[in-house]
């Protein structure tokens, strides 16, 4: 399937991680010209996510470079192996990050947003997690759940707009993922896997999917969400 991306800006941030370097793999393949960002960019655009003036001038780069903006996908945010289980109700814990995920996504949307808007079309994609689906780790639950929860609140801000907003919530990410479904778990995926779904979300062909929260590999199974 063509998705339609050849000559779309597509802005990337956490374009360096496991998921972020396989999205932008997957986007270039596809005809995109993809502006990579991270905190330690070589290549690419130094971001930092949780600071405003960072988002704000990276922004204005891509703007000055390219003159437009099509997609944003903000893969940006350390791992859940990453943080302390023992202090996984630790509140300082938690905000931290709340701040790190759903906040430095806030952030991206709400600079990115406007550009699209004026032009009457774009796409941004969050990943967040299945983390999102179960208790057990206030801090995994919570920073995704957040996520989650802000893009579909911008996402009906611009409802109608031509910009779309959507999350996307791996499981566990391996580059072999396992086939079995344990009780009470998400299903596995790859990078690739995940890629896929999000180049989808941010091509013209995804024009009516807004505000869904879209499991990568199996959702939680026997769990049921509305």
């Amino acid at each position: 399937m063509d998705l339609e991306l050849g000559g779309h800006v597509v802005l990337v941030v956490g374009g360096t991680g496991l998921i972020g370097r396989a999205v932008v793999e997957w986007l270039r393949e596809e005809g995109a010209t993809v502006v990579v960002a991270s905190r330690n960019a070589v290549d690419g655009l130094t971001l930092d996510a949780r600071d405003p003036d960072s988002v704000t001038a990276a922004m204005d780069t891509v703007l000055t470079r390219h003159g437009k903006l099509d997609a944003l996908v903000v893969a940006a945010a350390p791992s859940a192996r990453t943080l302390d289980a023992s202090r996984h109700a630790d509140p300082e814990q938690v905000l931290d990050a709340i701040d790190a995920k759903a906040m430095s996504f806030l952030r991206l949307a709400n600079a990115a947003l406007p550009v699209m808007t004026r032009a009457g079309y774009g796409r941004i994609v969050g990943v967040s997690g299945q983390n999102a689906f179960l208790t057990g780790n206030v801090t995994g639950s919570v920073r995704n759940a957040a996520l989650i929860i802000a893009a579909k609140n911008l996402a009906d801000v611009v409802a109608g707009s031509g910009v779309t907003v959507n999350t996307v919530s791996p499981g566990i990410v391996s580059e072999t993922p396992a086939t079995e479904v344990e009780a009470g778990r998400g299903g596995e995926s790859s990078p690739a896997q995940i890629a896929d779904l999000v180049a989808f979300l941010v091509s013209p062909r995804a024009a009516a999917i807004s505000g869904e929260s879209i499991a990568v590999g199996h959702r939680v199974r026997g769990v049921t969400a509305m």
